[in-house]
């Protein structure tokens, strides 16, 4: 979800449920020690329960950055071992760690000592030709006794030869049974699932079987309202606005974004699904795509990309 689930987004996300875990685009390591904190960090106090997600591979560097980002009151440390982007594989984080368990441990055991908050892993299956059903337990094991208690498992395999990030995500198989079975293996710990879930009536299945927690991704960015709205009736909250009060809900948080400086569709470029599939779709993208760039673009934009969908679905 890198370039995704920026501060913007997450605060647009955020209307739409008051229970679930947000996580941020995964940030390096080296980034948080020799770039722009707070460009990098800073976030706005409506995220929370709001998640840091890290990638890197070196555990004093991984601590550092930690300790770091203390001073912003994030709710989780997240260390991404799933990724499988050419980026990532690079600078030997990400999904290639998968290969190499006793390093990860390494890793969350010298971020624990740094955390006030709990340090999660989210991981693959498996990478290229490691055999799950073996690996995969081996690898929680061998994770889980460095100190961390919480797994976000994305059922799929990843091929780091062959295959593009994007063909990573729909390629392989996906196998739900071998994660409900790490959940009966360790019942002890926190065991989410992530990967091909687009709705919220696969999401309790899933957490029916057993599971702790369901993380979606890009199916909560194309489509948010059918995947968020609704979604706090998982923790029995009957929290669900309408997708045109979230509209409403974000003009606040717009317009104090543009009496800083700021530019409209760095906002609604992420607002652009809000209304996927339902009548008026096509006109609110068009009319944010085509006039949020531009120079005095403001809130009279979004009422106008709205109307759009009112004035279809009447």
């Amino acid at each position: 979800m890198m370039d995704w689930t920026d501060r913007h987004c997450r605060v647009f996300h955020r209307m739409m449920t008051r229970r679930a875990m947000l996580y941020t685009e995964m940030i390096t390591a080296q980034a948080i020690l020799h770039g722009p904190r707070p460009k990098l960090l800073d976030y706005s106090v409506a995220e929370h329960p709001v998640a840091l997600q890290l990638g890197g591979s070196v555990p004093g560097e991984l601590a550092q950055a930690v300790r770091i980002s203390g001073d912003w009151g994030y709710d989780e440390i997240n260390l991404n071992v799933g990724c499988p982007s050419d980026r990532v594989q690079s600078g030997c984080f990400g999904a290639v760690l998968m290969e190499r368990p006793g390093l990860v441990a390494e890793c969350v055991a010298a971020m624990i000592a740094e955390s006030a908050v709990p340090v999660t892993v989210k991981c693959r299956i498996g990478v290229d030709d490691q055999i799950p059903d073996e690996i995969l337990p081996h690898f929680i094991d061998k994770v889980s006794r460095a100190g961390v208690s919480h797994f976000i498992i994305h059922a799929r395999k990843a091929w780091l030869q062959g295959l593009s990030p994007k063909e990573n995500r729909e390629i392989p198989p996906l196998d739900y049974a071998l994660v409900c079975q790490i959940k009966r293996d360790f019942p002890d710990l926190t065991i989410c699932i992530n990967g091909g879930v687009s709705t919220l009536t696969q999401a309790k299945d899933l957490l029916d079987q057993g599971l702790d927690g369901v993380m979606i991704g890009r199916a909560a960015y194309h489509d948010p309202a059918a995947t968020l709205i609704g979604a706090d009736a998982l923790w029995g909250d009957g929290y669900a606005p309408d997708a045109h009060q979230v509209v409403q809900d974000m003009k606040p948080y717009i317009a104090a974004h543009l009496a800083a400086g700021g530019r409209l569709h760095q906002i609604t470029r992420h607002m652009l699904g809000l209304f996927a599939g339902r009548p008026g779709a096509r006109g609110w993208r068009r009319v944010l795509s085509e006039g949020a760039t531009r120079d005095g673009a403001g809130l009279h934009l979004l009422d106008a990309a709205l109307a759009q969908v009112q004035a279809t679905a009447a």
